[in-house]
């Protein structure tokens, strides 16, 4: 099996099927990194997107006389293509990635406005703000009810930095565990906030 310096300098001088083969390595990679956002109103699928593209420059712009591997490389052009579309989002410059939100956006103190991001408000008025800000206060007290204690613990402890292996120790459950928690959250927010 070629490594991924040598596919990315085939691919550089133009073999067929290098640059597919390192997209198609690295693809779970992406979904994994996708899986830290959701588009409110989209789909995940369109995050998965933007980390392709991500991917795909890292692929192009790679130099392995730089002192990172390729993979390290590609996991930062990754999350800055993702994190680049939802701030070009957040500019109304493409609609479907206008209420894009992180769940790293999320905190587990009890200051409700850290809790949801502000930036979920577009273009309102102080008066709709105040409305607005009693409308999230209610949201993440739904939302918190819907959560399990298991579920609010991983969140707390991912929001906090932690990696799956602490939270993994942390909690004593599996990675496979956490990571079903974390889509559940997801799932819930994104139910939540269509009801918004």
């Amino acid at each position: 099996m070629l490594t991924d310096e040598e596919l990315i300098s085939q691919a550089k001088s133009g073999k067929l099927g290098a640059e597919s083969t390192l997209l198609e390595r690295y693809k779970d990679l992406v979904v994994k990194i996708a899986r830290s956002y959701f588009i409110v109103g989209g789909e995940m699928e369109d995050i998965v997107q933007e980390g392709m593209i991500g991917l795909y420059k890292a692929i192009k712009r790679y130099d392995d006389k730089k002192n990172a591997s390729f993979k390290t490389f590609a996991i930062t052009c990754i999350k800055h293509q993702i994190q680049t579309a939802i701030k070009r989002a957040n500019t109304k410059k493409n609609a479907p990635l206008s209420n894009s939100v992180s769940l790293q956006s999320f905190s587990d103190n009890s200051d409700e406005e850290d809790f949801l991001p502000v930036s979920l408000i577009f273009q309102v008025s102080p008066d709709e703000k105040v409305i607005d800000k009693e409308e999230y206060s209610r949201l993440v007290e739904q939302l918190k009810k819907s959560l399990s204690e298991k579920e609010l613990k991983v969140l707390a402890l991912y929001l906090k930095g932690y990696s799956y292996k602490e939270i993994s120790k942390i909690l004593n459950i599996t990675n496979k565990s956490i990571d079903n928690s974390l889509s559940r959250i997801k799932a819930k927010l994104k139910e939540k906030l269509h009801t918004y």
